[in-house]
């Protein structure tokens, strides 16, 4: 079963009474996400929060997939759609500018993946985009911005929520740069990664913080540690409410179980059959290299040698000249 526990452990400052626990569905399967994206009020909080500035307009873009159908353990077919972008939408910011966002929740990180997304990119960047402007549709083409849900952690990046932002420098004066221009927006795009994993329960004052604890995967409880989690807060935001209302509501229906723990079965089963090997081939791949940069260093130091000796020959040739 692929749903959440949340357990509010503070109490209630005016009845001095505990809050209830109650069942959410885990949000960091592509069926609940996109669940949530659905919902027009959830999406601009979520992206106001994360990209840090008010989200005044948004056009959701349909994205699913393939239809992809496995065998489960009664020999029944069942059928499983993969969401390989959870969310795209065209959006508004507060300053009036235009931009596309694309959010990837991603449960595990192989070559494979990040390839797959590469070629997602590639495609979004040569496609010319609708945007809804003044009542009439206009044709444009837009600034990209990533999200990254991940639900594994990054080896060498500790936070949970991590932005990769860029920076515009005068190379010649070594300066930077304040002012931005459209062609390089739209060739260039800045990104978001949430480590889920690294989400801690202990960090909840912020509207970040109380979107990130949404997505918090460490506090598991009960035999399947996949399954169930305290969450120690009282939604105290009314999206955040909101939130957990439909993940609530998603916890309880049958369907929507069911529709989760299809889709869980199914990770399980591609990890089961393809997980070593993909692992495996990712490792070699290091492997090969790390080869590759200690053979280009070895060739460098006998460059170097090389360009040494001819010049200790040069100059030998030049005084038996003399």
């Amino acid at each position: 079963m692929c749903f959440v526990t949340i357990k509010i452990m503070n109490v209630d400052e005016q009845n001095q009474t505990e809050v209830k626990p109650f069942i959410i569905a885990n949000p960091i399967y592509d069926t609940v996400f996109k669940k949530l994206m659905e919902n027009r009020r959830i999406v601009t909080f979520f992206l106001s929060t994360i990209l840090e500035c008010p989200v005044t307009a948004i056009e959701v873009l349909p994205q699913e997939f393939t239809h992809v159908k496995k065998t489960d353990k009664d020999g029944g077919m069942v059928p499983y759609s993969i969401f390989r972008v959870d969310f795209m939408a065209t959006v508004q910011t507060g300053d009036g500018k235009y931009g596309k966002i694309l959010i990837e929740v991603q449960k595990s990180l192989g070559l494979a993946d990040v390839n797959r997304f590469r070629q997602y990119l590639g495609e979004q960047y040569s496609k010319r985009d609708l945007v809804t402007v003044n009542n009439g549709v206009r044709e444009l083409s837009l600034p990209i911005t990533t999200i990254y849900i991940l639900g594994t952690r990054l080896a060498k990046i500790k936070c949970s929520c991590l932005k990769v932002e860029r920076t515009y420098t005068d190379m010649v004066e070594n300066e930077p740069v304040a002012e931005r221009d459209d062609f390089v927006e739209k060739l260039t795009h800045n990104s978001y990664f949430i480590q889920a994993g690294r989400i801690t329960d202990n960090r909840y004052s912020t509207h970040l913080e109380k979107l990130l604890s949404i997505f918090e995967q460490s506090d598991f409880v009960g035999g399947n540690s996949e399954v169930l989690k305290e969450y120690r807060y009282r939604p105290d935001v009314e999206e955040i409410k909101i939130i957990t209302d439909v993940l609530h509501e998603m916890g309880v229906d049958p369907e929507e179980r069911k529709r989760i723990e299809n889709e869980a079965e199914f990770i399980r089963t591609i990890d089961d059959t393809y997980g070593a090997e993909t692992r495996e081939l990712t490792e070699t791949v290091r492997e090969q290299a790390k080869l590759l940069e200690e053979k280009a260093r070895s060739l460098e130091e006998q460059a170097k040698e090389i360009a040494e000796l001819k010049r200790r020959l040069t100059g030998n040739i030049n005084k038996q000249n003399l």
